[in-house]
């Protein structure tokens, strides 16, 4: 066990590989471990960040996420944009990333992820552009898409995605 709670002098937020540690006593502290950079942390091995053609910064355990290429921030430090472009991606697009509940800008074009593109996506509510084109997504097109009342454009051309987008409500 990690127990930290009653160090006054522990800087936030924790180094990464701290926020993982089994029994860390500050792992569920949204200060201590943020919850967008525990996304970020899953989203990049899910998607085998470690093979993508620029990672710089990527899971750097003192950089804050708004310095890891390719991610964006506003002034308080919520993730905005990630933007990873023909950038060597593969594996899959991880369920957290329904937890970057701050993102307008997902931009994935012409990568190599596989898989379903995840239901958790729904809950981007803020999201305003969503492409995902040129990957390997199969599968239906989830139904959750109808929660991005915000979304502006949308694309997924150059993947193999049965259904419809659905029925938006501005």
């Amino acid at each position: 066990s990690v127990h930290l709670g009653e160090n006054s002098k522990i800087e936030d937020p924790a180094p990464l590989q701290l926020c993982f540690l089994p029994n860390f006593d500050l792992a569920n502290d949204a200060t201590m471990c943020p919850p967008e950079r525990n996304a970020l942390k899953d989203f990049y091995e899910s998607a085998k960040g470690q093979d993508w053609t620029n990672n710089t910064g990527w899971l750097d355990p003192y950089l804050s996420v708004c310095s890891w290429f390719g991610v964006g921030c506003d002034d308080d430090r919520h993730v905005i944009n990630i933007t990873l472009v023909n950038n060597g991606l593969a594996g899959t697009l991880s369920k957290e990333i329904g937890d970057l509940n701050f993102l307008k800008v997902l931009d994935l074009t012409d990568n190599d992820i596989m898989g379903t593109i995840p239901k958790e996506i729904g809950r981007l509510y803020n999201l305003i552009r969503l492409r995902l084109p040129y990957n390997v997504f199969v599968g239906e097109m989830p139904t959750e898409l109808e929660n991005l009342t915000k979304l502006e454009l949308a694309q997924f051309h150059g993947n193999r995605i049965s259904g419809k987008m659905p029925t938006l409500d501005w």
